[in-house]
């Protein structure tokens, strides 16, 4: 099983670059960085994961300028979003971003993708939530025809452009891994028809594996070899005993989740997961 590392860089935080090298140091496979571009001070949506919001949502550096500073920092890991809210970024920007990421980065740029939770974060970019998983699914769409073709067009009902030309593309063919976030079942339904990996937070073992059996079932249903289909759990716990657990029914990789620290104890973090992960 490979292993990652996914935090939220702040001003209050071990710095990007510094981070993404002291992962690869350390022989972590991936670095991940989520994305809000705002918090709405309302608040009308409940953080997810109960109780109040963490500070570091409202504080997180935006996610392609930190992909790029831990890109240039390291030669090896792969960098990736945990997730990207495709919803709330024009998509034609975006497919130029990752594809231009991807290129000068060599090839070792991923994708996780999400339809977000936060609604009145969502109304201030113009989108409904009631729309945001068509809207997203539309944009993938569109970011796949930019990446995959010499001319690209796309109509829907909300992305329309007409025939263009967008370069570079990206040095992954046909294009960046997308991986799709999120733990249910339209979220593992979605990633089994239409993305390159499935992208939870890591539950409770026996949880996981419900969905895993479920993620399977909708891969043979879309004529898709789950064994080709990775899986990366993201905030997966430092325990040996779940760690194989997640290893015996089939996840690719775990990352591990480090607050927003400084560097001492960033560093001192990470040397105890890769302990844990047997590093």
């Amino acid at each position: 099983m490979k292993y990652g590392v996914v935090y939220f860089p702040t001003d209050y935080s071990i710095r990007v670059d510094d981070m993404a090298r002291a992962v690869e140091e350390r022989g972590f496979e991936s670095l991940w960085l989520p994305e809000h571009t705002h918090i709405p001070c309302s608040r009308r949506s409940p953080y997810p994961l109960g109780g109040d919001l963490p500070r570091e949502y409202v504080d997180g550096y935006e996610l392609i300028t930190g992909m790029a500073f831990a890109a240039a920092a390291t030669r090896r890991i792969i960098i990736g979003s945990s997730i990207c809210l495709v919803v709330e970024r024009d998509p034609i920007v975006l497919a130029k971003e990752i594809a231009t990421l991807d290129k000068l980065s060599g090839g070792r740029i991923q994708l996780g993708i999400g339809s977000g939770w936060n609604a009145e974060e969502m109304e201030n970019h113009g989108i409904q939530f009631k729309n945001s998983r068509r809207v997203m699914r539309e944009k993938v769409a569109a970011m796949k025809a930019i990446w995959t073709r010499d001319k690209s067009e796309y109509h829907g009902e909300f992305v329309n452009f007409e025939e263009m030309w967008c370069n570079p593309k990206p040095a992954q063919k046909p294009h960046p891994p997308v991986l799709m976030g999120g733990n249910g079942r339209i979220a593992i339904r979605y990633a089994a028809r239409q993305c390159d990996g499935w992208l939870p937070s890591a539950v409770l073992v026996d949880q996981l594996s419900a969905s895993v059996k479920l993620l399977r079932q909708e891969l043979e249903q879309a004529g898709r070899d789950w064994k080709n289909f990775p899986i990366t759990a993201l905030f997966a716990p430092p325990d040996r005993q779940q760690l194989d657990a997640y290893q015996e029914m089939g996840i690719e990789r775990a990352v591990f989740a480090i607050p927003s620290a400084d560097r001492d104890k960033a560093v001192s973090l990470l040397d105890r997961r890769a302990k844990a992960a047997g590093f």
